[in-house]
């Protein structure tokens, strides 16, 4: 497992976006841009594939100690932190919302005239629900021809 692998498997855990490390590779005073970044997460037959050297690893670790411990003069919860960052990624502000919805939802329409007097008929829409497939362990067989026990 080379730098960049722990790199990428930190960068995951912690759900971390490229903009974030750069801010936390700045706290330890290592400027890197983000296309440098880009770099490092990319497969290694990319042409654009760089080796992360064992100064940016160690400065992003340095970083992130900061980012989530706080300094000596003023400590963070690191729970919170983490809470933060979870909370932040749980937000999708990339998707823009459909017009007319709230929370998600489709606001009620008017009614209309027709609908208010009952004269109106609507068209019946119906759903066909897909049945629920069998779990795939009551077709498993193993090699003895014992089954195993339901809990």
């Amino acid at each position: 497992m080379n730098n960049n692998d722990i790199f990428k498997k930190l960068r995951v855990a912690l759900q971390l976006r490229d903009d974030q490390i750069v801010d936390i590779l700045q706290l330890v005073d290592f400027r890197i841009s983000k296309p440098e970044l880009g770099a490092f997460f990319r497969n290694e037959n990319h042409p654009n594939y760089m080796d992360c050297g064992d100064q940016v690893l160690r400065n992003f670790l340095n970083g992130l100690i900061i980012h989530l411990r706080g300094t000596k003069d003023e400590p963070k919860d690191p729970k919170k932190v983490l809470a933060a960052i979870k909370a932040e990624a749980g937000k999708d502000t990339s998707a823009p919302k459909k017009p007319g919805t709230y929370k998600g939802k489709p606001k009620p329409k008017p009614k209309t005239q027709g609908e208010a007097t009952g004269t109106a008929k609507k068209p019946v829409k119906k759903f066909n629900k897909p049945k629920k497939k069998e779990p795939i362990m009551d077709k498993t067989r193993f090699k003895n021809g014992k089954k195993p026990n339901k809990d």
